[in-house]
């Protein structure tokens, strides 16, 4: 999420954080009261009065930040790689807390990340009523990396694919926020 923090920071200021079991260097994340709580923590911590807030987060960092955003106010979330199925299973639906949403979503999604199957993904958005859009990185993995063989045959580089995502970005915050200054990105 570094490289993605810099190229965001260019639509507003962005902070970064770590869930605590990663700063305590454990390969088992937490349980999701606790990754919220980490999460609202770095939200009161880098928010500003006035200041509009879009959570961005990567996989379970999206998910959580979903969690966040129905009990905090915040104008935005991006998912990258939402995981809408725990482990891949497609019976262990993590859809709830989307149906639940009235924050606008913007989902960054690979055509071939296995954690999010996109007929189960698009079922859901139909059925949210949160305002949300889908940006589909084509050849893209659960972390939005298209294989080289595939940017070879496209004349691409994935510089150039995770540039069209900012621009997207870009464009999905500039619309929540009403061409004023967007704020912060958590």
């Amino acid at each position: 999420m570094q490289d993605w923090a810099r190229r965001l920071s260019a639509i507003g200021r962005v902070q970064c954080f770590d869930y605590d079991y990663q700063t305590q260097r454990r390969r088992r994340p937490d349980f999701l009261p606790q990754l919220m709580t980490a999460h609202r923590r770095a939200l009161a911590t880098s928010r500003r009065p006035g200041e509009q807030v879009f959570l961005v987060g990567k996989s379970m960092g999206g998910r959580v930040g979903c969690h966040v955003a129905l009990e905090e106010k915040i104008n935005g979330l991006v998912c990258f790689g939402y995981p809408l199925c725990g482990g891949g299973d497609r019976a262990r639906m993590r859809d709830e807390v989307l149906r639940s949403l009235d924050t606008p979503v913007l989902f960054v999604q690979g055509t071939c990340d296995p954690l999010c199957p996109l007929d189960l993904l698009d079922a859901v958005r139909n059925e949210m009523k949160a305002p949300n859009s889908l940006h589909l990185v084509d050849g893209g993995d659960h972390s939005l990396r298209v294989s080289k063989r595939q940017l070879a045959a496209r004349s691409e580089t994935q510089e150039e694919v995770d540039g069209r995502i900012a621009g997207v970005i870009s464009e999905f915050v500039r619309q929540i926020a009403g061409n004023t200054n967007p704020g912060s990105a958590a």
